[in-house]
């Protein structure tokens, strides 16, 4: 069979007439003769496209759309012929086929959104939370759902990733940054897992409250109307809240003094003592600067926290704990490495754990300490706002967590939170 663009031909277009359709000098088109719009192009190279021709409006003067279906080859002409007919039902409902595909080509994709909002959308957040959003965006954001398009994703996307990242399909080994491993013993520079790339409830829970903000991002950005975040049912998060009995500080206090004379590190035996006593985050005592300490006002005048600045009194058992050491020349950190006087010490996770062991303290955190000055603080009567303050919660319902210890009768009184934590600890 043979035609040309000046003689266009209407055929039935099934196997038999697309192979006879032979490739001439100019570009032509061979028109179905059961389904209006519906055609076939062939090519002076020999290469045959099915395609779908509406016009995108009303009238003779609407302009014309050519949607390109797929090659011969690719689908058979009657496939060809079904996807044809849904394109111009959808014509026939108003719609324009071929500017929704333009405007698919043009829209981001999840891995793109992503990199977005780390450059334009996290103006607010601090560093630590940076580090953890950029590792949950690496390890189970992109993997899971990278290459979908915006607004392709819906709620159910949403469980299913949650689902995925809770069973551990994403889970993934990261390497400490250099600047880590240069403050980590010879010994113990081995692959660790980055908590925020593990799989786990916990991990899926608040992975996908990162995915809901960057969602939330995506519709300031009017990238899309809604969010598919919201109304998914997460996981609660595992992270419960654990509190030292008397009994427990005290085997502490023991396991960290055998530590002590068994040549532990001091620092890290110093700081676990000072988060006991003070209630602040390893962080801010690791991390600690001789120009943020304020002995003669008895506290820490953090000029950076998780929360911003702010100020940590310091009781009695702290105090001694600061005074007891010993300030090196050209000493910037109160801890300092032993690699160089730039950066900070960060074994205190180390020490912990073998005096944790030793304590037979079972699954508890160094977080937990900071549970546990505000559980005896609640149990000495300071109020929930009072704790907030030195505890340094950005928002009093934080502290709310603690309010059913007031009436715990489990918990020791003492007229200071950090005299009755020193007096446990001591075995009175």
């Amino acid at each position: 069979m043979s035609t040309t663009a000046d003689h266009p031909r209407t055929v039935k277009l099934g196997k038999r007439t697309v192979d006879a359709a032979l490739p001439a000098a100019n570009a032509y088109r061979l028109w179905d003769a059961d389904l209006k719009g519906f055609g076939l192009k062939v090519l002076p190279g020999g290469a045959k496209t099915y395609f779908a021709w509406y016009r995108a409006g009303q009238g003779r003067n609407a302009p014309r759309r050519e949607f390109t279906i797929a090659r011969h080859g690719e689908v058979t002409p009657d496939q060809a012929r079904q996807e044809a007919a849904r394109v111009l039902s959808r014509v026939r409902l108003g719609e324009d086929p071929q500017a929704g595909r333009h405007s698919a080509r043009s829209e981001v994709s999840i891995a793109e959104l992503c990199d977005l909002y780390l450059e334009q959308g996290v103006a607010t957040k601090k560093a630590s939370t940076l580090a953890s959003d950029r590792c949950r965006i690496r390890a189970h954001i992109k993997p899971l759902l990278g290459r979908r398009l915006v607004s392709s994703v819906s709620s159910a996307d949403v469980s299913r990733f949650l689902s995925d990242v809770a069973s551990g399909k994403t889970a993934a080994m990261i390497k400490p940054s250099r600047k880590a491993s240069a403050n980590t013993p010879v010994g113990d520079r081995r692959r660790r897992t980055d908590p925020a790339a593990r799989g786990g409830k916990g991990t899926s829970t608040r992975t996908v409250g990162l995915l809901g903000a960057i969602f939330t991002f995506a519709q300031r950005q009017k990238m899309r109307a809604d969010n598919p975040v919201r109304g998914v049912e997460r996981f609660k998060d595992g992270q419960s809240q654990r509190y030292l009995s008397a009994a427990e500080l005290g085997r502490l206090a023991n396991a960290l003094s055998h530590a002590e004379r068994s040549g532990a590190n001091a620092y890290g035996v110093t700081v676990i003592r000072l988060l006991a006593f003070t209630g602040a985050r390893k962080s801010e005592i690791e991390g600690l600067r001789w120009s943020e300490v304020d002995l003669d006002h008895a506290c820490l005048r953090l000029a950076d926290s998780k929360t911003g600045a702010r100020v940590v009194p310091l009781g009695p058992p702290a105090l001694a704990c600061l005074q007891a050491l010993t300030r090196t020349a050209r000493a910037d950190f109160v801890f300092p490495s032993q690699v160089g006087s730039h950066t900070h010490y960060i074994g205190t996770p180390r020490i912990w754990e073998q005096v944790r062991k030793a304590a037979g303290l079972d699954g508890v955190r160094l977080h937990d300490l900071r549970h546990t000055y505000a559980s005896f603080g609640v149990a000495t009567g300071l109020s929930l706002p009072l704790i907030a303050a030195i505890l340094g919660h950005r928002d009093v319902k934080t502290t709310q967590q603690y309010a059913h210890l007031a009436d715990s009768p489990v918990k020791l009184a003492a007229s200071k939170t950090a005299s009755a934590i020193s007096l446990a600890m001591a075995g009175g």
